[in-house]
């Protein structure tokens, strides 16, 4: 009875789970055959799984149906039953595999934005923020909350992690805050400013004004040039009478560049007034160079360009003007004579240049002086060659082309000048109306000459005086009648003060010593000039000295006015002002100074 009931209980197991379970029929019958103990029910279990093998399967099998692609998994619970995916791999979970499925919309922390996109997909982050740009979004990285100073600002974003400063200040912009940078509390000027925030630090100024927003304290910047007025007998540090003070600019001003080396000294000068601008211009001799100078803003000149020695440098330049060009010359050894066009300075881009000469005239070497006869287009060198040809007299050069000069002789008869003046004459002598007469200031006598044809001057007259030093230069008075003369060496040699003679040229043909005007100082006199009323004497540590000559008929001269470069001493020596230049009609008055440069200087209102 057991064993009855135990393979009748081993054939409804077989039944029901070959029917429910899909099994290998084959392999489970045969099995459990074998633990059948009666032939009887052997052979029952045996028509039972044929039976179920030929009929009950096929049942099942239209139950659950098909694997098309042959992966193992039939069609019914394969998640992509045309293509084989045994493994099922289903990455978004959305019940389609992923062979089936290429494009995976799975968005795991469902911020919108699927994980193939997500820069941190596990962690809520719609705006994928990646602060530092390495493609992990913030969401994902672990930020060091670790604030070392307390300031509210973790030490990752902190310009000065272990000191406090809440508002980040970095005064430099240099990423590094300002509580970590060591501050120099120096204070230079000590008006509570330190110097790190001062802008102008060596000057006192705590309210740090800076009316032209320049970051430079006003302060520290120079104050607007203004003319220096003559109050109470002064223009600034100058000694003055009658005339102010409108610009001064030094010898390294009116410089580029050490030209030859060794010290730079002041010599000569002259003007030139551009006929279409109206602009005044400057021309200041320096032993190393001729400078250029702007002067139509007094107050401001500025120098435009700078023409180097021809040579080398010498502390004798000389330049005169003529149908807007300079001409120069220079005791230089092999000098010559520059020609420069003026005009040029109309059209300087970038000041200040170094120029170049638009004509070197090299028919003579060094010479000391030249003067330009305006009237004749005629230029006459002084102070040449004693040994040449005319023995250091004035050679004759025609500049009416300015840029092409031509030799025409000379004049030595009268031995070494000086210095001359030639003129036009339209003076009291009618004999000599329309001649030209030069007048020439020869070492020790005055010599008076016909130069109007150039091949044959003749000498009409001489003159000398008494207590020759060096009969150094002369000019006329506007009617011709006088000739003033300064000697440059009786201050020394005898011990006066200041000496200007006047002779009578009313006959040029029989001149006359007049008389003498004597000066409140002992300085020597050097150049002088006449314009109008008034003589202009450079008048050496004495400054310019300004007399009044419209008495000058009646034996009267009368000083009415200086200005005083050398302020240490009036003493006669080689100092202060070696030329004065007093012909623009603007009422500027050009000097220039050996040791201090350019002044330019009006009369007082």
């Amino acid at each position: 009875m057991v064993d009855f009931l135990h393979n009748l209980q081993v054939i409804i197991w077989i039944v029901g789970y070959l029917y429910f379970f899909n099994v290998n029929y084959v392999d489970l019958c045969i099995t459990e055959i074998k633990l059948m103990k009666s032939i009887f029910f052997k052979l029952i279990c045996f028509s039972i799984c044929l039976g179920l093998l030929t009929s009950c399967r096929n049942e099942v099998l239209e139950i659950i149906g098909d694997d098309s692609d042959g992966d193992g998994i039939i069609n019914s619970l394969d998640n992509c039953p045309e293509i084989a995916n045994s493994n099922q791999d289903d990455s978004d979970e959305d019940g389609i595999g992923d062979v089936c499925d290429p494009t995976d919309d799975t968005d795991t922390d469902q911020d919108g934005i699927i994980d193939s996109e997500d820069n941190c997909p596990n962690a809520v982050n719609p705006n994928q923020e990646d602060s530092d740009e390495n493609g992990v979004g913030d969401a994902c990285e672990a930020v060091d909350q670790t604030d070392s100073d307390g300031d509210g600002v973790i030490d990752s974003e902190d310009n000065c992690p272990n000191a406090v400063n809440p508002n980040q200040e970095d005064s430099d912009e240099n990423g590094v805050g300002d509580a970590c940078e060591a501050v120099d509390q120096t204070d230079s000027d000590g008006d509570g400013v330190i110097d790190s925030e001062d802008n102008c630090p060596n000057a006192v100024n705590p309210n740090q004004e800076d009316s032209d927003e320049n970051g430079v304290g006003d302060a520290c910047e120079p104050e607007p040039n203004m003319p220096k007025p003559c109050q109470s007998g002064m223009a600034d540090i100058y000694p003055c009478n009658g005339y102010d003070l409108m610009s001064h600019l030094t010898l390294s001003e009116l410089s580029i560049n050490d030209f030859g080396g060794g010290t730079i000294e002041g010599n000569d000068s002259w003007g030139w007034t551009d006929p279409t601008t109206n602009k005044e211009y400057a021309l200041v001799g320096l032993s190393s160079h001729t400078a250029f100078v702007d002067i139509s803003d007094p107050v401001n000149p500025i120098l435009l360009g700078v023409l180097p020695t021809a040579t080398v440098n010498s502390i004798w330049r000389d330049i005169k003007v003529y149908k807007n060009h300079a001409f120069i010359v220079s005791e230089a050894a092999g000098h010559g004579m520059q020609v420069f066009d003026l005009t040029r300075l109309r059209n300087v881009a970038v000041a200040p240049e170094t120029f170049t000469a638009d004509t070197h005239f090299t028919d003579f070497g060094s010479a000391h002086n030249l003067f330009i006869n305006e009237s004749s287009g005629y230029a006459y060198i002084v102070g040449t060659n004693r040994n040449g040809a005319f023995s250091g007299g004035a050679l004759f050069v025609n500049i009416q082309n300015p840029t092409a000069p031509v030799s025409e002789g000379g004049f030595g008869a009268g031995g070494y000048s000086h210095d001359v003046q030639v003129v036009n004459y339209t003076g009291p002598d009618t004999v000599h109306t329309g001649k030209e007469i030069l007048v020439g200031s020869n070492e020790n006598e005055i010599v008076i000459a016909d130069v109007s044809n150039k091949a044959n001057p003749i000498i009409l007259s001489t003159i000398g005086y008494s207590n020759i030093g060096y009969t150094h230069q002369g000019w006329f008075t506007d009617n011709m009648t006088h000739f003033i003369v300064g000697d440059e060496l009786d201050e020394i040699n005898i011990g006066n003060n200041t000496r200007t003679l006047v002779f009578d040229l009313s006959d040029l043909d029989n001149p006359t010593y007049d008389f003498d005007y004597l000066g409140p100082t002992l300085a020597i006199d050097h150049n002088g000039y006449v314009n109008g009323d008034h003589y202009f004497l450079a008048n050496y540590r004495a400054g310019v000295r300004v007399l009044d000559i419209s008495q000058i008929g009646s034996n009267t001269i009368t000083e009415i006015g200086f200005f005083d470069t050398y302020p240490q001493s009036d003493s006669a020596n080689f100092n202060g002002v070696w030329n004065v230049y007093p012909f623009f009609t603007s009422g500027n008055i050009v000097i220039s100074d050996i040791e201090r440069g350019l002044f330019i200087i009006r009369k007082s209102n």
